[in-house]
């Protein structure tokens, strides 16, 4: 099997994935992921599209990942790993996206607008 390469994106993170045969590594940025999200919730997060197609152990994943946090970073991730999973096999596609993983989450922080506080926030009124 060839490397398989797909992109992820979530919020202002962008995840570029690499997909091989293997046992089972995750590297994200030259780190495990458990050195990199020690966060337990966020490991989860990026496992979870290999573990609904039971294929935790079958693929070496190398991740690029930069911008935004380390929440937005990992659904990144997954979203990407997701796809090179559909790409490996269109069998894959069904669990996924009942999972709603194959979807990009459009939301995104609104930008400041000018002659306010904040994106919506007016500044305080002041009667006298």
């Amino acid at each position: 099997m060839e490397v398989i390469s797909s992109i992820g994106r979530r919020k202002t993170s962008i995840a570029r994935v690499y997909v091989s045969a293997g046992k089972g590594e995750i590297i994200v940025n030259n780190k495990t992921v458990e050195d990199y999200f020690p966060a337990g919730i966020l490991q989860t997060i990026v496992r979870q599209p290999l573990n609904t197609v039971n294929q935790d152990g079958s693929y070496d994943i190398k991740v690029n990942v930069d911008g935004g946090g380390p929440a937005g970073q990992a659904e990144a991730i997954r979203l990407a790993v997701s796809r090179a999973l559909v790409e490996i096999d269109p069998e894959h596609r069904s669990p996924l996206k009942k999972e709603g993983f194959l979807t990009r989450d459009p939301r995104m922080v609104e930008r400041k607008k000018y002659g306010r506080r904040k994106a919506r926030r007016k500044f305080q009124f002041s009667k006298r």
